[in-house]
């Protein structure tokens, strides 16, 4: 049974090497020049990380914005109700079976007749609009990050199997302005969020280094926290504010990243450091397995294949970082 259990793994792991990754930007009304230049400036920072720095291709990157001349070579649309339903409803068309779609919201929202909501140039979209759009992906991994103030609600209307939801608040009644977009961002373009030197930020870590520094902003300016992201992904509608992948939230969303699947930026002459990636993100797609099993399995047992795993990691990390060190590197 365990080898068969192994087998299955493996395969999994090849095919998700395969999937895609789509990243769709949607950014809303700023309300003053200054929201709307920090919006935007969010937006290319979160794009150009995915593109430069973890290679994904340009073609599968949407970015919808509240005026098409801030940036028409990278705006493709102005983000109506209209055109992000038409964004989401296209990638839902291209998307493979296995495909991970990435959703990034970013903006003012608030609570209106009992509905969450983002705001947009025209009518807003309800947390329960997106939820409608959502069904056209059945089986595809969804990272859903809604940045804006009063965003809470929107984790128990989206929350389901093979989703990570992630809110800049708890709940609609915290509607301030809220920077935990900036260092959401942040996490992938720089370096301090990988906090097991992987190589890689997953969503787990962004959302745990967002988090942390949107506090660390708060206490510098002696202000009273105004927003308190949250994260769900074990599909139960409650977002935990510190989540833990052993006990509740944070299982899936620790194998997750803005691109999925072996990083492309490794250099392609070296195909002994593509194979270790290769073999890095089998081990990874491993630990996940397991640890998703934890129930089925007796303490010793679970812990034991766990250590195993983890050590086996370090030390393929560790060869990555020897080859990388010794000119094979990005």
């Amino acid at each position: 049974m365990r080898w068969l259990w192994l087998g299955f793994v493996l395969c999994m792991a090849v095919r998700s090497a395969a999937a895609q990754s789509h990243l769709i930007v949607i950014s809303g009304l700023g309300g003053e020049p200054k929201y709307s230049e920090a919006f935007h400036r969010w937006a290319v920072t979160l794009m150009d990380a995915a593109v430069d720095r973890y290679g994904l291709p340009e073609s599968n990157v949407i970015y919808v914005a509240e005026k098409i001349d801030r940036d028409p070579t990278r705006i493709s649309a102005r983000s109506t109700q209209e055109n992000v339903a038409r964004a989401l409803t296209d990638v839902a068309q291209r998307a493979g079976p296995n495909d991970q779609v990435f959703i990034f919201l970013i903006g003012h929202g608030n609570v209106r007749d009992g509905e969450a909501r983002l705001n947009l140039p025209g009518p807003d979209m309800t947390a329960a609009d997106f939820a409608k759009l959502l069904e056209a992906f059945p089986s595809q991994k969804i990272i859903f990050v809604n940045t804006a103030s009063a965003s809470g609600d929107f984790i128990q209307a989206l929350a389901g199997a093979n989703r990570a939801i992630i809110t800049a608040t708890k709940s609609g009644y915290e509607r301030n302005e809220t920077v935990f977009a900036e260092y959401f961002v942040q996490a992938f373009s720089e370096d301090g969020a990988d906090i097991d030197k992987d190589e890689r930020v997953s969503v787990l870590e962004a959302f745990n280094y967002a988090r942390r520094e949107t506090i660390r902003l708060y206490e510098a300016g002696d202000r009273l926290l105004t927003e308190h992201a949250l994260l769900d992904d074990n599909a139960d509608g409650e977002g935990s504010a510190e989540p833990d992948p052993r006990e509740s939230d944070g299982q899936l969303a620790q194998s997750l990243f803005l691109v999925a699947g072996t990083p492309e930026s490794v250099n392609p002459a070296s195909p002994e450091l593509a194979a270790l990636y290769r073999e890095k993100q089998v081990l990874e797609e491993r630990i996940a397995a397991l640890r998703a099993r934890k129930d089925e399995l007796n303490a010793e047992a679970y812990e034991q294949q766990l250590e195993d795993l983890l050590v086996e990691l370090i030390f393929k990390t560790r060869a990555i970082r020897e080859l990388e060190g010794g000119g094979g590197g990005r």
